[in-house]
């Protein structure tokens, strides 16, 4: 098997070709550093007038487990609509509240008596739900 010096020549020129292609797309690559002239809150996307009212995601410390703490959240989403059902308000009770309560509330909404599963968290988040669907329509009217 022989191959001519012009075979070589032809292969190589290729991968100096291919090369530079390479270099070249290299350089195209975005550059995913942060600039030092973007504030990061530049990036930011301005929150609903809708979600100024929304439960926040619980504290870390709330409870050992994220399955707790969304439990806890939506305790504290029913208990909020429930007096804004019972006080017929159409305002943000939300500053009204504090997470302790949801803590305090759990005997009411606890289905099991396994310390890291004392609710059925889809149960509660339907129950929040249904019951911030009728605050909205009963606010509607």
């Amino acid at each position: 098997m022989t191959h001519s010096l012009r075979t070589f020549r032809s292969l190589g020129l290729a991968a100096l070709v291919l090369a530079a292609l390479h270099g070249a797309a290299l350089a195209q690559t975005p550059n995913t550093e942060p600039s030092g002239d973007t504030p990061f809150s530049s990036m930011a996307i301005a929150r609903d007038e809708a979600d100024d009212c929304r439960v926040p995601k619980p504290p870390a410390d709330l409870a050992e487990t994220a399955y707790l703490r969304n439990g806890y959240r939506a305790i504290l989403r029913i208990l909020i609509a429930e007096e804004a059902l019972a006080s017929e308000s159409c305002t943000c009770l939300l500053d009204q509240f504090a997470w302790d309560q949801a803590l305090a509330a759990l005997p009411r909404f606890q289905t099991s008596d396994n310390p890291r599963l004392p609710f059925n968290v889809l149960e509660l988040y339907a129950k929040a739900d249904a019951l911030e669907a009728q605050v909205v329509e009963a606010c509607a009217e």
